[in-house]
């Protein structure tokens, strides 16, 4: 049941960086929440954040935005981690994974003094094992722990799809499964436009595309993080978008399917690891988690991907 002690639309942010204040003006811009506090180690950055969003505030809804202590997420309803290493050219985010295990210890004792409740979101890389992590170290059930998992990834593979095949991205339909990371899955056996399977509607497309095609959208959805980080040095924009819809579904108890990071607990034979799968998510957070009818050669990347993730676990001081 609900703690009713909790603002239903209060989001505190921990990590006042790229991903974090840009999820607060996304935030704020889309009208999600009522009060959203900003929470960093470098106090000061955090309320020139959180003075900067306020600014704008006369052109979007009433929502207020401000810096704060772990002390105010007392009666957050959704908590959003975002804080952790960046993840540097030529690094992948397992790279990351003690690095950022370490600080999320510290992250979530301190969110735990103060709330016990909330629903806590993570955002940081490698967001499976860190998803995985805060579930051990907070105690809390497993459908109030929640990963950004691949539904970003899922968005890259629809935009692409969409450039490709000249359709409006939503009216691509598809996922990407597994980890937020190299060894994500894109389900193409599933990936259908408008009701019509992927592979029957090439035809229909005329735009010669093939089995090289499909291969090249998958890598460019994989390497997509490495691309924009050679660029511009990180990214923020899109997953920040990606985390505004994921805590609107919270917050408004919309019953949407996202593919986020969960513990899974059987699906596919797999036991203690989280991973993304299609989830229907509500303002209790996770309500169930979709299996889907993947052919042999997903299922068996999937597990894969699992196995890797577990291996990673193992050799982590938590």
């Amino acid at each position: 049941m609900e703690n009713n002690n909790l603002k239903a639309g209060k989001v505190g942010i921990i990590g006042a960086g790229s991903v974090g204040s840009t999820t607060a003006y996304a935030l704020m811009v889309q009208g999600i929440g009522s009060e959203i506090v900003l929470i960093d180690r470098n106090k000061e950055k955090a309320e020139g954040e959180a003075m900067d969003i306020m600014h704008g505030q006369s052109f979007v809804k009433p929502i207020q935005v401000r810096a704060g202590d772990y002390s105010d997420l007392k009666d957050a309803k959704v908590i959003i981690i975002t804080a952790g290493a960046p993840q540097k050219e030529g690094e992948t985010r397992l790279d990351l994974v003690q690095k950022n295990t370490n600080i999320f210890k510290d992250i979530i004792s301190e969110i735990t003094k103060y709330n016990q409740d909330a629903i806590l979101l993570v955002v940081a890389n490698p967001v499976d094992i860190l998803t995985y992590i805060t579930l051990k170290l907070s105690g809390f059930s497993k459908k109030r722990v929640i990963g950004s998992g691949t539904v970003l990834d899922s968005a890259r593979f629809r935009s692409l799809i969409s450039e490709q095949c000249k359709i409006a991205a939503k009216n691509v339909h598809g996922y990407v499964i597994g980890e937020h990371g190299d060894s994500e899955v894109p389900v193409w056996s599933l990936t259908n436009i408008a009701g019509t399977q992927i592979d029957k509607y090439c035809p229909i497309c005329d735009q010669n595309c093939d089995g090289v095609i499909k291969e090249r959208i998958s890598e460019q959805v994989k390497n997509a993080a490495y691309e924009i980080i050679e660029k511009k040095g990180s990214t923020y924009y899109a997953v920040a978008l990606g985390v505004a819809q994921i805590t609107q579904a919270i917050l408004r108890d919309e019953d949407t399917v996202l593919t986020v990071s969960s513990l899974l607990q059987g699906e596919y034979g797999i036991e203690d690891v989280s991973l993304s799968l299609p989830t229907v998510i509500d303002n209790n957070g996770i309500r169930n988690v979709l299996e889907l009818d993947l052919n042999k050669e997903e299922r068996e990347a999937f597990i894969n991907s699992a196995n890797l993730m577990k291996d990673a676990i193992k050799e982590l001081d938590i």
